[in-house]
């Protein structure tokens, strides 16, 4: 089963340009680390998909196995796992976020 979750999500993470393994959704963030990533991603404008781990324990320890980080929120532009909530907010402000998540919806478009 463990594969099977992990194939699941890879092709999740190939198949969307930015996604974020979160606890809770968008509108109901379930901790203060989704919260503020979400707060970032919604701040610069541009869509992304969420991915609940609350709702599947087998996609909370597998997001985990797939990346070999052991914390959730997980975010993945354009296949390529970025970090959590602490690079995300290093990067924001460093303005080095933008331009790449800029990068992965133009390449979809």
């Amino acid at each position: 089963m463990a594969d099977d979750i992990l194939s699941q999500i890879d092709q999740h993470v190939k198949d969307t340009p930015i996604l974020i393994f979160m606890k809770g959704n968008p509108q109901f963030p379930m901790c203060g680390f989704s919260a503020a990533t979400i707060q970032i991603f919604d701040s610069l404008g541009v869509p992304y998909q969420t991915v609940d781990v609350l709702q599947n324990p087998a996609v909370r320890e597998g997001i985990k196995q797939y990346s070999n980080w052991p914390t959730i929120p997980q975010v993945y532009v354009k296949g390529e796992f970025i970090g959590g909530c602490d690079i995300i907010q290093e990067m924001h402000q460093s303005g080095e976020l933008e331009p790449v998540v800029r990068a992965a919806i133009e390449d979809e478009g």
